[in-house]
């Protein structure tokens, strides 16, 4: 399907493709900081008009992320923002684990939480949706593997029409969760807020 242009399509299109560049930015300075930690980070992201957030989540090879590994890589960050200035004005750095329901943006992350459900949401309409719910059953030559519900076969979903995948809550999920981490899953104090002006 084809959709109309709107007066409001190019602006959001020209903002969205600014704020990408900035997360991308953004990426480029933490993922050396995250990796000097023993992190890997998960996902940047940037919202705001006036104010801006800068949203990291990280999390260790294993999935584990205690506060003390927030807070340190918090620091570690301040620490680099201030010299390179990747945004000018007032921002706020938020520091997260991915939590249980988490986002799922790397290749890695599909065939990791294989056999999990999910809602997958995505850029273009196929069959006149863009939300799917299913469970994952991995990844391969760049597209998501996902069982739908009502379909026989599994679909395969070319990861760049991908705009924001996320875990669904279960109790097979919640037992996952505990099993793979030392600290409990969904730990508010695991995130942690730093007001930063540049």
């Amino acid at each position: 399907m084809i959709e109309a242009a709107s007066p409001g399509r190019p602006l959001f299109c020209l903002l969205k493709a600014l704020m990408e560049t900035l997360e991308r930015r953004i990426a480029d300075l933490a993922g050396p900081v995250a990796a000097d930690l023993g992190f890997d980070l998960v996902r940047i992201r940037v919202s705001g008009a006036k104010r801006k957030t800068v949203q990291v989540m990280a999390e260790r090879p294993d999935g584990a992320f205690s506060i003390d590994d927030c807070a340190a890589l918090s620091r570690a960050l301040s620490a680099v923002f201030e010299v390179d200035d990747p945004i000018r004005d007032a921002y706020t750095l938020e520091v997260s684990s991915p939590g249980v329901d988490r986002p799922l943006v790397r290749p890695r992350d599909f065939e990791r939480w294989a056999g999990h459900a999910a809602k997958l949401e995505l850029d273009r309409m196929i069959e006149g949706r863009k939300r799917f719910k299913g469970v994952l059953a991995g990844f391969e030559d760049d597209n998501v593997l996902i069982d739908l519900e009502g379909e026989e076969e599994t679909a395969l979903i070319p990861i760049g029409w991908v705009a924001s995948a996320k875990l669904m809550m279960t109790d097979e999920l919640m037992k996952q969760s505990m099993k793979d981490r030392a600290t409990p899953p969904g730990d508010a104090a695991m995130e942690q807020s730093k007001e930063t002006s540049q």
